[in-house]
């Protein structure tokens, strides 16, 4: 709906600010679909100068190749499609998607076909988008990886929203597990400050708090040794968005 491949059955579709059927809001989009397929004739470097034109958009060849360095296929340049695995083709598919330096990136399934070590680089690449302003559309089966790129999260089932919020508000509660020993004179205390404390024998569980996750636990440790006490352990938990998801689809499947 976002490309206008397909149309919604009520309500607008606004993107990037303008109405959705308007063709030149896409110019600033970029797009993987999950199957897709280039003309095999074709070089690496003529599939993204064929996108090039089709964008309208003037980018030098220097920054084509930049793009093809980026998802390493700068060796592969001048190879005709053709002969490419599967994996190489998606990494086609991300540069294509990223030549006309889009401020939108939709990426549908960007690391199917990928072995772990291409997948890192995606994962490499979306982290950087973010980190230059673009925004990400992943839609993706690979759980782990979502959860490891995205700060908001939707989860649809059969076609509705079953979910949707940031990691820290679908996940819920965040726990650390500590196990000390040669406890100290107000380590207790201290653990209680940071939350909700249960203790089993030398293990001790701290519930988190939401908006403060990436600094209590280091500073929790730190204080703690301060004190005297004696770590052997430190194990952050919580649910993963894995098992939050087939809770929701069980769920919906016993209605």
């Amino acid at each position: 709906m976002l490309l206008g491949l397909t149309a919604p059955d009520a309500g607008e579709v606004m993107l990037l600010g303008q109405p959705g059927t308007d063709p030149g809001a896409r110019t600033r989009v970029g797009y993987l679909p999950e199957l897709f397929r280039y003309q095999p004739w074709l070089t690496a470097t003529e599939v993204l100068t064929l996108h090039v034109r089709l964008s309208g958009l003037e980018i030098p060849s220097s920054e084509r190749q930049e793009q093809l360095a980026l998802v390493g296929l700068a060796e592969r340049a001048g190879d005709r499609v053709g002969g490419f695995s599967k994996g190489m083709q998606q990494r086609l598919g991300m540069a294509v998607a990223l030549v006309a330096r889009p401020e939108l990136v939709v990426l549908d399934e960007p690391t199917s076909a990928l072995d772990p070590l291409g997948r890192v680089d995606v994962r490499d690449i979306v982290l950087s988008l973010r980190e230059q302003g673009v925004a990400v559309l992943l839609n993706s089966h690979l759980i782990g990886e979502v959860e490891r790129v995205c700060d908001r999260v939707v989860i649809l089932d059969r076609g509705r929203v079953a979910a949707e919020g940031s990691l820290a508000e679908l996940l819920g509660r965040r726990e650390v597990r500590l196990h000390v020993t040669d406890l100290p004179t107000g380590a207790e205390a201290r653990m209680a400050q940071v939350g909700e404390v249960t203790r089993s024998g030398d293990w001790f569980t701290v519930l988190l708090p939401l908006d403060d996750i990436d600094t209590a636990i280091p500073d929790l440790v730190g204080d703690l040794v301060a004190l005297g006490a004696r770590l052997h352990a430190v194990e952050p938990a919580r649910i993963s968005l894995e098992e939050k998801l087939l809770g929701i689809l069980r769920e919906g499947a016993a209605r």
